[in-house]
């Protein structure tokens, strides 16, 4: 099986839809702060996005490792497991930080806000799925699929603020 990280930098198309909107880069993958989960797993960035945000791969392993997201306001949460959950999110609902009730409704008033400056979306986004291979979900089961992960399995995946042993909170609460 291919490398989505490796189809994404050789996407040009694909790498600037995840850019913007998506907000995920590459090659932002330094978190400004020391960190380390409180299970002692490992921890590895890989990605960021444009408000010094970062993406970590959780535990040993590929790609299929579960995906954290940790902001600059000390918060973070379980968003994905795996790279291509992950980019099912970025792709269906690129507004998902804002997507707090987890509803298609909130997700649908949030869209229009990003279609009413990006009419284009819908079709660069099925270019971008198109280029890494990826089948998406519709925006109902992404948006389930989050709250099953953030708010369920998240709570084993606990990222702390390493210098002052302090835990972030969650990005979401239920």
């Amino acid at each position: 099986m291919r490398s989505l990280i490796t189809a994404v930098r050789a996407h040009e198309g694909a790498a600037r839809f995840l850019a913007w909107p998506g907000d995920f880069d590459l090659d932002r993958g330094d978190h400004a702060e020391e960190v380390h989960l409180a299970s002692g797993a490992a921890l590895e960035a890989f990605a960021g996005d444009g408000a010094g945000g970062t993406y970590f791969f959780c535990g040993d392993g590929g790609e299929e490792r579960p995906v954290l997201y940790a902001d600059l306001d000390g918060r973070a949460t379980l968003v994905a497991i795996g790279l291509a959950e992950l980019l099912h999110l970025l792709l269906v609902a690129p507004w998902w930080r804002d997507c707090t009730a987890f509803t298609t409704e909130q997700s649908r008033e949030l869209a229009a806000e990003y279609l009413a400056d990006l009419p284009g979306l819908p079709a660069d986004r099925d270019r971008a799925a198109a280029a890494l291979g990826l089948d998406l979900p519709d925006e109902a089961e992404v948006l389930a699929r989050l709250r099953e992960v953030a708010l369920g399995l998240g709570k084993d995946f606990v990222l702390v603020f390493t210098p002052e042993g302090e835990p972030y909170d969650p990005l979401f609460t239920g």
